[in-house]
This record gives C-alpha cells, structure tokens and sequence, in this order.
C-alpha cells in the first residue's frame, strides 16, 4: 500500500479499479454487463473470428462497461447533492440510464453483424447435423433442463419446485425453448420473437412477486446455457 500512496500512477489505478470494483459489486446491471462480455468474448473464440471483428466486439462491450460506469457515478453524484426525490434529479439518472441503453442496443446490432458472418462460415455442417438428430432430441434436452432447475433449487434449500427459489423454472425452460428455437431456425426473426417471448414470460414471474429479478436472470442463465450445452453434445459427432 505504501508504494500505491507514493506513486501516483499507480494511485490513479488504485482509484480507477477501486469504482471498478464498486460499480460490480453494487449494480447488478453492471455485473449482468460482466457476464455478457464474458460470454461475448468466448464466442468470439469458439467461432474462430477474424481480427478486425474481434477488435470490434472488444471496442463496443468497453463502451457498453465504460457508460455503465458513468452511469453509477451520475446516481453517486446525484444522490450526494440531494436526498429529495426532485423531477431534475430524476431526469439526470434517467438520463443516464437511457445512454446506456442506448450503447447496449448499438453492440446488440454490432454483435449481430459480426456473429452473423462467423456463424455463417461454418454453420451449415452443424445446421445438417442437427436436422439428422432425433425427433425427440429437444423433447428430452428440455427434461434435462428442467432436472438440473430442480437440483439447483433443492441445492440452494428455498422455495417450492414449482414456485420461487433461486432460480426461476419458468424462465429455465422458456429460455432453453427460446435458444434451441434460435439455434435450429437460423433466422433472426424466429430467434427475436423467441426471445422476446422468453422475456415476457420472466417478467410476468417478477411482476406476479413469485420470482426477483436476479431470479429469472439465473433461471434463464441456466436454462440458455444447459440447453446449448446438450446442443453442441449432440451436434458434435455428427460433425466431426
């Protein structure tokens, strides 16, 4: 510590992560921004992009964390000047917020852009493989997704197997259903409403009281990730 305090260069990046660090562990907006990155980056590896798309995934999930931490410092800001509940204080946090929906919309279009090529370059050989797998291939991936929703809510020790707990049933499946419509479609379109469907039925879980909305995020982190889990196990001898 006492080399951080007698260099400033090295205190300027103390501070920097030290907000860093802050906006993490207080902003789940924040920490669901984190995940995505990582998940982002990933794939940028799993579909073997070339440079100048992986240069412009990077450059757009640093703009999306950058305004997030802007974001936190405004309500920081805002709330240090005034504990009211004044309409222009409001403005200035919703204000900031809508930047940042603003920037996550535009990786969003990057991310589509840039996915879309990589997918397309070697998505045929899967798309065939997926099309010789079994009638009921999804019937029991869904199973499955359900199972694991059930140990992980017996694991965590609280709410019943149908309603509440730490993770969401409802938007296990309905994210599972979503990501194998995606994956099995190809189309943007289907895959949209797909999603779009899955998030209504996340919000109706967090509107009705049953679930929080760190909740459903698990339950549809879960049943995404198990889902194209069992997906890529079954694809993958076929195409190799």
């Amino acid at each position: 510590m006492k080399l951080i305090a007698d260099s400033p260069v090295l205190r300027a990046f103390h501070y920097a992560f030290e907000g860093v660090i802050y906006a993490t562990r207080t902003q789940l907006n924040m920490r669901i921004h984190w995940i995505a990155a990582a998940l982002v980056l990933a794939a940028t590896l799993y579909l073997r992009l070339q440079r100048p798309y992986v240069i412009g995934i990077v450059i757009v999930t640093a703009v999306v964390l950058a305004f997030e931490l802007l974001n936190t410092a405004i309500e920081a800001g805002v709330d240090l000047m005034t504990d009211l509940h004044h309409p222009r204080a409001k403005v200035a946090k919703d204000a900031a917020a809508g930047a940042v929906l603003v920037v996550a919309f535009a990786a969003v279009i990057v991310g589509y852009l840039t996915f879309y090529e990589g997918i397309l370059a070697g998505g045929d050989r899967v798309y065939r493989a997926v099309l010789a797998l079994p009638a009921n291939a999804v019937f029991i991936a869904l199973v499955i997704v359900g199972i694991v929703t059930i140990v992980v809510k017996a694991r965590i020790g609280h709410g019943s197997a149908l309603q509440g707990g730490a993770v969401s049933g409802h938007a296990a499946l309905a994210f599972a259903s979503a990501t194998f419509i995606a994956l099995l479609s190809r189309s943007a379109l289907l895959a949209s409403l797909a999603l779009f469907l899955a998030i209504l039925v996340t919000q109706s879980r967090v509107e009705s009281g049953i679930h929080s909305a760190r909740e459903v995020f698990w339950g549809g982190l879960l049943g995404a990730g198990v889902s194209y889990g069992i997906w890529t196990m079954m694809a993958l001898p076929h195409v190799l």
